[in-house]
């Protein structure tokens, strides 16, 4: 299942990167930050809507540890979605994709610290794997890699995405609802990145004119179902059935389809939005890249395994 979620999580690669574009075409005039507002919000918002029309009726019996984990983990995601958008503008997708997943070794890092014991040698191993394939999937060059504004906000990113990995894990929270958890983290994401959008705004009609777009509109509203409704209700629901070291391995497995959704689905975009958005090729990276986070996710579930 949560294979299942870094496949949805997948696909809002291209359709970010196509969003930013018409946004920063609407947004002309409100800079950087205003388009990853734009880029951020509308999603979240529409989300919420979505799932209480839905399912808002039970909202009176949410407990107060949904309340509480869905708040925080909501906050977690609004600097975590804030920091990887902006950041994508100052710096290389494969660079971003990297530092990302740094989440694979702060985990069980923060882990180790807060229990004074140090994760299995496999695990450490594992990791590696994992943040080695990635590298390789991005075509990431050590060379040249500098720390300016999208590496340092990216690397920021990462560290809100482990936390939120982290408190959904949380065993206290084991008996809470996932899908009242999503409500309430989609919620307060909502309320603040349509603040922060607000804020950036040059003039409100700056807010309104990218509902005019009807490519926009669905974009956004295939971001809220797919990448934020599904993603999210499957990550709630079923990443407390294993630890957060195990998930954050699982969830690097995001770059792999993220390689295969690129082989085509830019060039569809393009046509659809009336960008240029090339499509990227196969090659051998994506096999190399892919069979380490591959191979790292076999062995840590078999290490889990041979323990029961």
């Amino acid at each position: 299942m949560l294979v299942l979620a870094t496949l949805c999580w997948a696909v809002s690669f291209p359709v970010v990167k196509t969003l930013m574009t018409l946004s920063a075409g609407f947004s002309a005039q409100g800079g950087t930050l205003f388009a990853t507002a734009l880029a951020a919000a509308p999603r979240y918002v529409l989300a919420t809507l979505l799932m209480l029309a839905f399912g808002g009726r039970s909202i009176r019996a949410f407990t107060r540890g949904e309340w509480v984990q869905g708040g925080v983990v909501g906050l977690f995601s609004i600097a975590g979605s804030l920091l990887q958008t902006d950041g994508l503008q100052f710096t290389s997708a494969s660079t971003s994709a990297f530092l990302t997943q740094l989440t694979a070794i702060l985990v069980p890092a923060w882990l180790a610290l807060r229990t004074r014991r140090s994760p299995s040698l496999l695990t450490w191993a594992c990791c590696g794997l994992v943040l080695v394939g990635v590298a390789i999937l991005g075509h990431f060059n050590w060379s040249t890699m500098r720390f300016g504004r999208g590496e340092l906000e990216t690397l920021a990113c990462a560290c809100f995405y482990a936390g939120q990995i982290v408190w959904i894990g949380k065993k206290e929270f084991g008996g809470n609802k996932a899908g009242r958890v999503t409500l309430v983290m989609f919620a307060v994401q909502a309320v603040g990145l349509s603040g922060f959008a607000m804020v950036t705004a040059p003039s409100l009609g700056a807010l309104v004119v990218p509902w005019t777009s009807p490519v926009w509109v669905g974009l956004t509203l295939v971001l809220a179902v797919v990448c934020s409704i599904g993603a999210f209700f499957l990550m709630t629901r079923w990443q407390p059935v294993i630890t957060p070291t195990e998930a954050g391995l699982v969830y690097c497995a995001e770059p792999i389809f993220t390689s295969i959704l690129a082989l085509f689905l830019p060039g569809l975009l393009s046509s659809l939005a009336l960008i240029h958005y090339a499509n990227e090729k196969a090659t051998l990276a994506l096999v190399v890249g892919g069979g380490l986070v591959t191979v790292a996710n076999v062995l840590i579930q078999l290490q889990d395994e041979a323990k029961v």
